[in-house]
Order: C-alpha cells, then structure tokens, then sequence
C-alpha cells in the first residue's frame, strides 16, 4: 500500500486537519519545512484580507516522534486563527448560490437549505492540510534527490516569457518575487496585469507549471488505466480548487504537430541514452521515462467577484444578485505551491509502489539495487 491522506474541517471552522498514511518509518521530518510550505501557501500579490488573519503553522499529532516517523498514520493538524472571529455569531442562511461555486449543486446533494455549509467545505481553505501532508511527501522525494518546483506561466491573459534556463533557477527566481514568475520583465507585466483586474473589481485566472526532476525511469505502469502515471497526476492536480485544465509536457502544442514532429527521439553517447527534446513531458505510455515531468495547470479565475453577478433565492426562486464574500482576487501566485503538494503525494506513493518497504531503510535498499540505464539528462533546463 502506497500512500494515502484526508483532511477535515471547514473554512470557519476551529481547526483543519488531516491524516497521512503509508509514509516508511525512519523517515526525518522537518516542521520547519512543512511550515515553510504552509507559509508559501499564504503570500502572493492579489491575496485577500484573509491571509492577514492566518499564521498557518502544523500542529503534529500523531505518527512521529523525536522528528522520525514510526511507520504509523501522520496526523496534522492547523487552527483557524479567523474560528474566534466566527464562533459566537449566527449569521442568518445563505440562500443565494454563487455561480461558478459548488453551492448549489451541493446543497442539492447533501439537502442543505443553507448553502454555507458547502462553502465552508468546498473552500480552498482546505488545501492547506493538502500542503502540509504534501510536505511530508516532498521530504520523502528529497531523500532520492527528486526535486518538486514550481512557477507561473500567464495570468489573465498575460503570458510570461520562458527562458530556457535550468529548472532548478526557474524555481529560485519564481519564489523571489510575489507573483512567482521567473522571468523579471514578465513579473513586472504580470503584476500590472493584476493590479488592472483588482481595479477592476474582478478577479483572474492563470496557468502554473510544476515540475519534478530526477525522477528514476518506470514510475507508474503502462499495464492498467488506473496505474498509468499521467492520470493519477491529472487526477490529483485537477482536484485543486478552480483547476479546470491539466496538460503533460507539450500536449495542445503537440496535438496541432505531425507524429514525426512530436516525439522525443532517442540517442545514445558514452553508453547512456539521452534525448534532445522533452515534448512528452518525461511521461511516456503511463510511465517515468528520465526526463523532467512537466505539466501545467490551468485555474480559472475565481467565481466571487466584487462585481456582482446573476443568481436566484432558493427559497423564493426569484432573481437575485450573488452577495460577496471575502476571498483573494488573483490566487495563483498563492497556488503553486498547492500543484506542487498534489505532484508531490502522487510520485511519493508511485516510488513507494517501485521501491516500497515497510522502513526509509528497505525502501532505500530497494532503490540502490535499481540500475537501469539512465538518461543523461543533467546539461539540460
């Protein structure tokens, strides 16, 4: 058994929380690195007033001790600062779905009459357990030299020139600056691109690549539909709040290509494989091939604006105006590091599906008797 987690909590909530099994015993964890993510989480430029509120940091309770896991489920958890704001008011019923949330087709579901009780579930508040669960991953990939990064590529329609420099410096200049993206010009562009959509009154939407490098080959399966690597990443990133669009390296670029002008061709030098394009995203027939797995998510702009949009009254049926609630204008910048918490649980548990063992001790036996030809692949962004 691989790796596996769930959170639980609500928006307002006193605390999220969540629970993560299948990490190998003996693996050291950091709080300090599962903070800094949860902190990454929290900054950004078009950010709303609640990341003024928040000091996320992890409470663990369970599953490790000394700094060590011992092979037992992980608990974490995280208090809602915002809860003491909350807990003593009883605000009447929303009744007005906003479109574009998951209210009403949750109230639907579940027979709810007031919609907050889907809000307060389905916000992206959640996705700081997933972070924070992600982190335990990433510091399980870090002990194979796997490195997970990301950056923004296009907010609102402003698209950021991409340097093909090393991923590792993309990743170093990204988090250098408050809209994450690599390119300086570009993060200027971009940053007025946000401002413009703030004045506004709306909100914007983007694209984030995410990226893991040093991936062994054979992560995954071409076996089985549920085992091929490329949907269990899709999968996870498309569960993300607002992600709407997952592709793997060029994919949309590739489909407008002939089959010759598509592929990544194989050579050969001093008896290792390498290849000069990496087109396919390092994912080939479901499986890790070497090459660095790229792949970019596309969120749609958030669906509460300060502008109103159309709605109804559920209990009435007549026509109303979707009222506002507080929430960030522009989140991509603030989830990069959510597409890189989700990529990292899924090669976490693919590498404990290859080399897995009950101790970080067998796991790594398992994986230093793994010898294939390896791609070189080192001289390349």
């Amino acid at each position: 058994m691989g790796i596996r987690f769930l959170t639980a909590g609500e928006s307002h909530g006193p605390a999220l929380s969540c629970i993560v099994e299948g990490l190998p015993a003996g693996l050291p964890i950091s709080l300090e690195q599962i903070n800094h993510d949860l902190s990454r989480r929290q900054t950004g430029y078009g950010a709303g007033a609640r990341m003024k509120i928040e000091r996320d940091t992890a409470q663990i309770t369970g599953g490790i001790v000394n700094g060590v896991t011992i092979g037992a489920p992980v608990g974490m958890l995280v208090e809602n600062l915002d809860w003491k704001n909350w807990k003593d008011k009883a605000p009447p019923p929303q009744t007005i779905p906003r479109p574009g949330h998951a209210d009403l087709a949750g109230a639907t579901k579940y027979d709810l009459s007031d919609l907050r009780m889907v809000g307060e579930r389905a916000s992206a508040r959640e996705t700081a357990m997933r972070v924070a669960a992600g982190s335990l991953a990433r510091q399980l990939l870090a002990q194979f030299n796997i490195i997970v990064g990301s950056y923004v590529t296009e907010i609102g329609g402003e698209i950021a020139e991409l340097a093909e420099i090393p991923y590792t410096e993309r990743f170093a200049r990204a988090e250098a600056n408050d809209v994450r993206v690599y390119d300086d010009a570009s993060a200027e562009k971009i940053r007025q691109r946000i401002y413009a959509i703030m004045q506004q009154k709306e909100t914007g939407g983007g694209v984030i690549e995410t990226v893991a490098l040093n991936l062994p080959i054979g992560l995954g399966s071409h076996t089985h539909w549920d085992r091929k690597l490329d949907g269990r990443l899709a999968q996870a990133l498309m569960s993300i709040h607002s992600v709407k669009g997952v592709e793997i390296g060029r994919a949309f670029e590739n489909a407008r290509k002939l089959g010759t002008q598509a592929q990544d061709e194989i050579f050969a030098r001093d008896g290792k494989l390498f290849r000069e394009t990496n087109r396919a995203g390092g994912l080939e027939g479901g499986l890790t091939n070497g090459e660095p797995l790229v792949l970019r998510a596309a969120l749609k702009p958030i669906a509460t604006t300060l502008t109103p949009t159309r709605s109804i009254d559920v209990t009435t049926r007549d026509a109303a105006m979707m009222i506002y609630q507080r929430s960030d204008l522009v989140h991509i910048p603030r989830a990069c590091v959510i597409t890189e918490a989700m990529v990292c649980l899924v090669l976490a548990d693919a590498m404990l599906e290859k080399f897995g063992g009950d101790s970080l001790r067998e796991m790594r036996a398992h994986f230093d008797a793994w010898n294939p030809t390896w791609p070189d692949v080192t001289s390349r962004g």
